[in-house]
């Protein structure tokens, strides 16, 4: 079996829900998602590889979607889950350990005009250029997205806030698009995420008063 057929596999109907096929590929993505996520809620680093595969299979559903942004997003998340790997890894080699920070202000201010820039410049492309029919709820995600996955590599507390609101937009978006699965995973997406952002919160906590005596 060559790629083309493992492809074609994939996007086979699987089961139906709500008279709307479900796919392979959104089941392994769900499958792989909802690992990813309670492991990054645990700070475990075996969220970066899982992470990877999850990108891979939504490549392939989003594409199929018509979602072209969040499919490209996934090309990105792919990079960043890369630096997010190795950076996690460095606090076993002896380097400087990774811990929670709140996110200053100079970053919020570089990530607000980031986001508002890539905001505009991405719906104007998809717009213009593909034939979505959601092209700002699309672009919209995938600027919040981005930004999330940027605390979350430096392990930015707000992170999480981000992702939340990400999946605010994300869950009717989804069911829209048919994708019902998916807008369910991403509801359990919302419930690691305030799981996560609790855990997170109560490290940073715990830490202020070693930073304190040292």
């Amino acid at each position: 079996m060559n790629i083309a057929d493992l492809v074609a596999a994939l996007q086979q109907p699987l089961f139906t829900v709500l008279a709307t096929p479900v796919s392979w590929t959104e089941v392994l993505g769900f499958g792989s998602g909802a690992l990813c996520v309670w492991l990054v809620a645990r700070q475990h680093i075996a969220n970066w590889p899982t992470g990877i595969a999850n990108n891979l299979f939504f490549i392939l559903l989003f594409t199929q979607a018509g979602l072209y942004a969040d499919a490209g997003l996934q090309l990105v998340f792919i990079t960043l889950a890369v630096y997010g790997w190795w950076n996690w890894a460095r606090r076993g080699s002896g380097a400087v350990t990774v811990v929670v920070r709140r996110t200053t202000r100079v970053e919020w201010y570089v990530l607000g005009v980031a986001g508002v820039a890539g905001l505009v410049g991405l719906t104007w492309l998809l717009d213009s250029a593909t034939d979505s029919t959601v092209p700002f709820w699309d672009a919209l995600t995938t600027v919040l997205s981005l930004l999330a996955t940027y605390g979350q590599c430096r392990k930015r507390l707000e992170s999480w806030w981000l992702w939340i609101a990400a999946d605010v937009v994300y869950i009717p978006l989804y069911a829209y698009k048919g994708l019902y699965l998916t807008a369910i995973l991403y509801v359990g997406f919302m419930a690691l995420c305030v799981m996560g952002l609790r855990g997170w919160r109560r490290d940073l906590v715990a830490a202020r008063p070693a930073e304190a005596v040292a």
